[in-house]
């Protein structure tokens, strides 16, 4: 599941949603105003118990008003220029809060993350005269020894082809994009470029754009990325701190029993002998599992598969993947932890005959959290991508 990223200087840029936000706003505090977003759509109120859940209007939802939070001020951290030799560098308020691993890749840019990760694990970086774990936060201070690295050749690095993708909400502090099924959300381990690097290209005046979070490439929907250092910190802090509400929709092989609805299941990341990063269920005593929660709800039935509206309490790697598996009920198109003959099937068009679909039914449809500086609450929404919708008309109730 997703994580926080490190921050890189881009910047701000004018809404460029789909269509006029139209913004009804007007009331005391702790009322109630929506704002719709797609041209020509009918504002209305969202009820998250009783809306169509595959509604085709994006729909943001603001409920009501709370204090903001106190920007942070926007410094700058170290030079990214790295030099041949050891670096000795001290943390300021601009990397103050990061994990030691997300500090480095940013500073060494241009180095293999697996040789950032072998330098972490080797001591070789130190924080403040002392061995550090790669999920180690770093305070205003800390001393972080960086010991010489061989730096890629920048010229064999092809840019990131320029695009924009579509946008469900933006402001000056923020935009949330509908991130398609395939495409990673940030290059890295063999994959050139991401959303976060297209975007950046697409919006070359842009002075600050940052993935507040993860979705994992097969996976489409909502998609977070702050426009001010601030707005990053304080939507980060949300993710860790689990203010944030998360609602996925999923299509799983086979009846799902109407009373399993929590999943609490421990889960363990390990890297498999190929170096293939995995996610696999344990026992809750086990010490190297995190307890991990999954709330489950049936949206609709059909012959031979389910749908699924899915809403994570953690926000582990790969969590609903591995949890919906780990009941016997995978994914459809899950090419890592679902059913290979029924993927196989899906793809070739023999599940639903004449139908085939290609990729992984999982897609993050709703997203709660609070604005980072007016501290409103604020509900996006984002439809079923056509492919998913399409499929769901196929198949037989």
């Amino acid at each position: 599941m997703p994580g926080c990223v490190p921050p890189r200087s881009r910047g701000d840029g004018a809404y460029r949603g789909p269509g006029m936000l139209h913004h009804l706003l007007a009331g005391p505090s702790g009322s109630t105003a929506t704002v719709v977003a797609g041209a020509g759509s009918t504002p209305s109120t969202l009820n998250s118990d009783k809306s169509n859940t595959y509604d085709n209007n994006v729909v943001q939802r603001i409920i009501g008003a709370k204090a903001g939070r106190p920007a942070s001020t926007a410094v700058r951290g170290p030079a990214e220029a790295l030099a041949p030799a050891v670096q000795q560098v001290e943390i300021d308020e601009g990397s103050e809060g990061q994990r030691l691993d997300n500090f480095l890749i940013k500073l060494l840019k241009g180095v293999p993350k697996t040789h950032v990760y072998r330098v972490i694990r080797s001591g070789e970086v130190r924080v403040n005269k002392g061995r550090a774990a790669a999920d180690t936060r770093l305070a205003i201070g800390d001393l972080v020894r960086v010991p010489p690295v061989r730096m890629a050749d920048p010229s064999a690095v092809p840019p990131a082809p320029a695009r924009e993708f579509p946008v469900v909400f933006e402001d000056e502090h923020l935009m949330a994009v509908n991130k398609p099924a395939g495409v990673a959300v940030h290059g890295g381990s063999g994959v050139s470029s991401g959303v976060i690097e297209q975007l950046r290209q697409a919006r070359p005046t842009a002075k600050f754009l940052e993935l507040v979070h993860r979705l994992d490439k097969e996976t489409s929907g909502l998609l977070l990325i702050a426009k001010k250092r601030s707005a990053l910190v304080a939507l980060q802090d949300q993710f860790r701190s689990r203010e944030t509400g998360k609602t996925y929709a999923a299509l799983v092989v086979g009846a799902w029993p109407a009373s399993r609805k929590v999943i609490d299941v421990a889960l363990h990341k390990f890297l498999t002998g190929e170096g293939e990063r995995r996610v696999r269920a344990v026992d809750e005593d086990n010490e190297d599992g995190r307890r991990s929660i999954t709330l489950v709800r049936i949206a609709q039935a059909y012959a031979g598969f389910t749908l699924l509206d899915v809403t994570i309490k953690t926000g582990r790697t790969h969590q609903i993947r591995v949890h919906l598996a780990h009941e016997g009920h995978p994914i459809a198109g899950d090419e890592k932890y679902g059913d290979f003959a029924v993927n196989k099937a899906l793809a070739r068009g023999e599940a639903v005959k004449g139908v085939r679909f290609e990729r992984m039914f999982l897609h993050a449809r709703r997203l709660r959290f609070e604005h980072p500086a007016s501290g409103e609450a604020i509900e996006l929404e984002a439809p079923l991508p056509a492919e998913c919708s399409s499929f769901l008309q196929t198949l037989p109730s």
